[in-house]
């Protein structure tokens, strides 16, 4: 929503086709870009976060002390009516558009289906059914079920269903030897993690890996960050559709490998004492609280990459990128495409322990479906 009210200011202001509308200027009034942008970035962040309106007003305050004044109609007079506007039109468009649904989740105790598992109760369970920003629906790119099979049962029999267990088993385990799980593999695991509590998440890494891009190569920044949020907020909308709104949710691999409960698969053997990578800041092993299949990292990953390298016209660009997650302080890594950061992204999960490999396939390709849709269809 910030994004696209900011690209709708933008494009007000110069050229380019808007996500709502191009705003007017009010006649005989001056236009700051700068203060315009900010200003529709202000009123739609305490609009969507009014908690937090205070915080806002200090960081808007802080940022805007060099404006123009703002003054009566007339040659001297400044306005910041185009970037209110578009605000308002966002704020107005999704007026109603299911993102407050929180209505609860109903877990099952079926061999293959998610339950919780320690970390709380399922989150997210309506998301799938929110309207999109460029999808006709959350179901719009919804892949097959795990594996392609068509029931759970007919998944767990399977010697694909075992070969994904046992890979994360064996990668994904908190005490996995070095012979399984190389440093540089943990490295990477934690690196794309920032699923705990004070960090920025996945999609907020992948702004910052977007700011750094954009910065190395003198970008225009709001068409490029408003193709990017509309791709990952429909992503995160896909995934979810994915994750609860099918016949399989998929349960997370310490409950498949852990439980005690037969899947009825001889190639899979429980172990109750196993326990993910993936680790809280006070130690406990946990994974998401929602279901495996597919991948948000995954499908945020994919949706990212698919917008960059469409934006850019090449894949083959070179940078480094950066983490918050604090098992990962401090550490960079490189990549010479915006598909291979994707496609690490991914895997990153089969090695956190936390996901399986189908989980991050299906992910990516969903990711970039959305991103074609976002780029080939919007703001152009």
């Amino acid at each position: 929503m910030m994004h696209l009210a900011m690209y709708d200011t933008s494009v007000s202001m110069g050229t380019g086709t808007p996500y709502l509308a191009r705003v007017s200027p009010i006649p005989n009034y001056s236009y700051d870009r700068d203060m315009n942008l900010d200003v529709a970035a202000y009123d739609v962040l305490r609009a969507v976060f009014p908690t937090q309106s205070d915080y806002f007003t200090t960081r808007f305050n802080a940022a805007r002390q060099a404006d123009p004044p703002l003054g009566e109609p007339g040659p001297e007079g400044w306005s910041r009516s185009i970037g209110e506007t578009a605000a308002r039109n966002i704020i107005n468009a999704r007026a109603n558009d299911g993102s407050a649904n929180n209505a609860g989740y109903t877990a099952s105790n079926t061999a293959g289906q998610w339950r919780p598992t320690g970390s709380g109760a399922a989150v997210g369970p309506n998301w799938g059914n929110v309207k999109p920003f460029a999808l006709t629906s959350g179901s719009q790119f919804r892949p097959s079920l795990p594996g392609g099979f068509s029931t759970v049962s007919a998944m767990l029999s399977s010697s694909a269903y075992a070969a994904q267990v046992n890979d994360v088993k064996r990668l994904g385990s908190a005490t996995a030897p070095k012979t399984d799980r190389n440093d540089d593999q943990t490295q990477l695991a934690f690196f794309w993690a920032n699923d705990v509590s004070g960090t920025y998440k996945p999609p907020g890494q992948l702004f910052e890996h977007t700011q750094i891009v954009a910065s190395q190569r003198a970008t225009d920044t709001p068409r490029l960050f408003a193709l990017v949020a509309m791709a990952m907020a429909d992503a995160s909308i896909a995934a979810w559709d994915a994750k609860f709104n099918t016949s399989i949710d998929l349960w997370r691999p310490e409950t498949a490998i852990a439980e005690p409960q037969d899947d009825g698969n001889s190639a899979t053997m429980p172990n109750s004492a196993w326990r993910p990578l993936s680790v809280d800041r006070n130690g406990v092993r946990f994974s998401p609280p929602f279901p495996a299949y597919v991948s948000g990292h995954a499908t945020f990953a994919g949706a990212w990459a698919g917008v960059m390298k469409r934006y850019y016209g090449t894949d083959a660009i070179s940078f480094a990128a950066t983490t918050e997650d604090p098992n990962a302080a401090g550490v960079t890594r490189s990549f010479s495409s915006f598909s291979a950061a994707a496609t690490e992204n991914a895997r990153s999960r089969v090695y956190l322990g936390v996901h399986y490999q189908w989980d991050a396939d299906a992910g990516l390709t969903t990711g970039d479906a959305v991103a074609n849709r976002v780029f080939s269809t919007y703001l152009r």
